[in-house]
């Protein structure tokens, strides 16, 4: 594995931040303190700072040795999880109720070590940004920067993105050349009929049994309707209504998600889901409204970025340690927004095998502090490969 030797020698730097990270971790558009410790940081090393693009964004502004008008963006996600942690390590959460639980932390660490290094050697002709997001845990932080100027105030030719990736052995990259993460939008059904006395059903125009039809009948769209071939969700996450068990309630509100790796089967999915609500509505006599709640698109990554990608994790790790286009997880990205307006590419990192119960959003994860130099200098090679200083390494 070939670990530049600068940055091998900055793993406990790393690592001291990372766990101060993951002891102060704050949810969407709250990371102020981590925004302060990220913007402190990138002053230290000697870029130019930018704060406030997205509320609590910051970007750090790098030019190397030459003057190509070339610029790249590198990016790394700050927000936490609104949960406990169940750790008892000396860098566990100082705060109840929230979480570094999917390794945002060791994401700012390790382009922090990036940022050191670089702005120490500046082997490279252009300009970086380095992009630290708020927000990628549902809150849309990609977006919002983007809507501040993110690619209008900085203009990047190309933008790179990475995740830790528990399940994936230590020591290797995955890298997909198309989809790799699934647009996830959600959905709310709500069905008025007439209620009555639950003994007494024959006055009733039930949205219990409508609902009861509806959810069953949801789960044949991806089973009859969408190719087997292709990948898609609909899950049904919560029902409520009713109150008493003798009463059978005027109305009944179903909510789920919906995730496709393709545009058109996201489309596909809306339509049935509305078109069938309608129909089992009608077969019982009751009335559906669907309201749907567009998020993320699917993250898809750009050949061309996708292969460079391979070529520089391959200098690192060996290229007989790069998986190429494993299964695409069916979880949301907002990255996903920055390449719909840039070229580029999101890797996932190996974290290890970890032990059940211990992968990313649960209460005991806690980030690999072993693959920090490995991510850090993933980035380094990158703006070396993407910049080369001269026309050359």
């Amino acid at each position: 594995m070939a670990i530049l030797n600068s940055v091998a020698h900055l793993h406990d730097e790393m690592t001291a931040w990372r766990h101060e990270l993951h002891q102060h971790p704050e949810t969407c558009y709250e990371e102020f303190w981590t925004s302060d410790f990220v913007a402190s940081q990138l002053d230290s090393f000697g870029l130019e700072v930018h704060r406030g693009m997205g509320k609590t964004g910051v970007v750090g502004v790098l030019r190397g040795s030459g003057t190509s008008d070339m610029a790249i963006g590198l990016r790394a996600d700050m927000d936490g999880l609104p949960m406990d942690e169940a750790n008892d390590f000396a860098h566990k959460s100082l705060t109840q109720g929230r979480m570094h639980a999917c390794g945002h932390d060791g994401h700012m660490a390790m382009l922090l070590g990036a940022a050191k290094y670089l702005s120490s050697t500046k082997n490279f002709d252009g300009t970086v940004y380095f992009i630290f997001q708020p927000a990628e845990e549902g809150g849309a932080g990609a977006k919002a920067m983007m809507d501040d100027g993110l690619f209008t105030d900085f203009n990047m030719a190309n933008v790179w993105g990475m995740h830790n990736w528990p399940g994936l052995e230590v020591g290797k990259i995955a890298v997909h050349d198309g989809a790799c993460m699934a647009s996830a939008d959600h959905f709310k059904i709500e069905i008025h009929g007439r209620g009555s006395h639950a003994a007494m059903p024959h006055q009733s125009q039930d949205p219990i049994i409508a609902g009861s039809s509806l959810v069953q009948n949801l789960q044949t769209i991806v089973a009859r309707r969408i190719d087997p071939l292709d990948a898609a969700v609909v899950s049904v996450t919560a029902l409520q209504g009713g109150s008493a068990y003798n009463v059978i309630p005027d109305s009944l509100e179903i909510r789920g998600t919906a995730r496709a790796l393709k545009p058109q089967t996201r489309a596909t999915l809306q339509t049935a889901i509305r078109a069938m609500t309608a129909q089992i509505c009608e077969a019982h006599d009751v009335t559906g409204e669907v309201t749907w709640h567009v998020g993320y698109p699917a993250c898809i990554n750009h050949k061309a970025e996708s292969q460079r990608a391979c070529d520089v994790a391959g200098d690192i790790v060996g290229v007989e340690n790069i998986v190429k286009n494993p299964p695409a997880s069916m979880g949301a990205e907002d990255f996903a927004y920055m390449l719909e307006e840039r070229k580029g590419a999101y890797i996932w990192i190996g974290g290890g095998e970890a032990e059940a119960g211990k992968m990313l959003h649960n209460t005991s994860y806690d980030f690999n502090d072993d693959i920090l130099p490995i991510g850090a200098s993933y980035w380094a090679r990158l703006v070396e490969t993407e910049l080369p200083l001269n026309g050359k390494l």
